[in-house]
């Protein structure tokens, strides 16, 4: 069955394309944490910018907390393969987002990751494709 011409054209005028990313075939890329490996998907490239996706894998916990900070995107998706995470939250909440768990964060919303599981594996969906991290203070008033 072929697809209308509305469907093929709306394809083509996004510059939208099909992404195959292989376990067999990783495309490994630098990252926003040393202590991390990342796994493009190839999302950024396939939806013209539009959405980016990610799997970070460490095999080593990590060592100190990231210190405060947000990402300039409109939303960030977080799902747990495999381990845990511990986040902190500019409104004061810690949450533990485990194995089978996901989280969204919006986009400019300041937060800390504090403690990991020694081994750890995360899908990460961000929008839009390009997304920026920048360090900033604490929220005011918080105490460790």
């Amino acid at each position: 069955m072929a697809p209308d011409s509305f469907t093929a054209t709306a394809h083509k005028a996004s510059g939208q394309k099909i992404a195959h990313a292989r376990m067999a075939e990783p495309v490994l890329v630098k990252g926003r944490r040393e202590f991390f490996t990342y796994r493009d998907l190839g999302v950024a490239g396939a939806s013209a910018g539009k959405l980016r996706a990610q799997v970070m894998k460490s095999s080593q916990g990590m060592s100190q907390p990231t210190g405060w900070h947000y990402h300039e995107c409109d939303g960030q998706f977080i799902y747990i393969l495999k381990g845990w995470v511990d986040l902190q939250f500019e409104d004061g909440r810690t949450l533990r987002v485990e194995e089978g768990d996901s989280l969204f964060i919006p986009g400019y919303l300041r937060h800390n990751e504090i403690r990991t599981s020694q081994e750890m594996e995360i899908l990460e969906v961000s929008t839009p494709g390009q997304m920026g991290t920048t360090p900033c203070d604490p929220p005011a008033g918080w105490k460790d």
